[in-house]
């Protein structure tokens, strides 16, 4: 599994923004744009970013604790 796997992104419409907002809550706030697939792609890359920033700096990851749905019935 890649270090990007362990964090939980997604997308999701905001009304009060007009705008696509992608979100990983255990890294960054988010960003934003009109195209929710392009948007996610983005997203990914952000991630990628932040991680290679935490190890460049040599500094500890943050432990995931958003995780997605599991086990719904």
């Amino acid at each position: 599994m890649k270090k990007t796997d362990m964090y939980h992104k997604w997308v999701e419409w905001s009304d009060k923004d007009q705008a696509y907002i992608g979100r990983c809550p255990d890294l960054i706030t988010g960003i934003h744009g009109d195209d929710p697939v392009k948007l996610y792609s983005e997203l990914c890359e952000v991630v990628d970013d932040v991680i290679s920033h935490f190890e460049a700096e040599k500094r500890k990851l943050p432990t995931p604790r958003i995780r997605p749905m599991q086990d719904v019935v």
